[in-house]
């Protein structure tokens, strides 16, 4: 479900130490009760090859039309994504955090891991329209249990990232999350 997003900016999360040149677009929380140890089980199945329910017939599409559109216009070339128009937010890390483990990478999106930690796991993608962090953290809910809470933040590129961010966000909060919600509520029980 939906969640404002001070539940996220009001965490002490390592991130807010060198990505407040990012917007917080959505804040999200997962179902995924689990225990205090097991951030590292949920980020092996959340970005591991799901299966088809991560990606129903309404998300599949989605995605085409987006990878088509990448595509026809050029958005998605490698010279428009991390390392090349932005740099790495792997480049502004800490010492800490820069040493200790990425985690995984996705499998079938284009984010690359940028480090993870026993409460947070974060990823990136870039493209001529935005340079995005996924931002995954683990949070007690003060019934002895723990869940994910995933927050999106975004830094459109210039007046298309900020009408793709526009236009793409109903689509997003309508289709996408709800759709990852049920897969992940399906899903988590049986991530390895």
């Amino acid at each position: 479900m939906r969640i404002p997003n001070s539940e996220y900016t009001e965490r002490p999360w390592r991130i807010h130490e060198f990505a407040q040149d990012f917007e917080v677009e959505d804040v999200w929380a997962l179902p995924t009760p689990g225990g205090p140890d097991e951030l590292a089980r949920f980020v092996r199945g959340f970005t591991g090859d799901g299966d088809e329910e991560n990606s129903g017939f309404v998300i599949r599409n989605l995605f085409r039309i987006r990878w088509t559109l990448g595509r026809t216009f050029g958005w998605d070339q490698e010279r428009e994504g991390v390392g090349h128009r932005v740099r790495s937010v792997r480049d502004r890390l800490p010492a800490d955090l820069r040493e200790g483990p990425r985690g995984p990478d996705f499998v079938s999106l284009p984010f690359t891991a940028v480090y993870q930690t026993d409460t947070e796991y974060v990823a990136e993608l870039a493209n001529r329209t935005v340079h995005a962090l996924m931002h995954i953290g683990w949070v007690p809910d003060g019934k002895g249990t723990y869940y994910a809470q995933m927050a999106s933040l975004w830094k459109p590129n210039g007046l298309l990232g900020h009408a793709y961010r526009t236009g793409g966000k109903p689509l997003r909060r309508l289709f996408v999350y709800p759709q990852l919600l049920r897969a992940v509520g399906k899903n988590w029980p049986h991530y390895t």
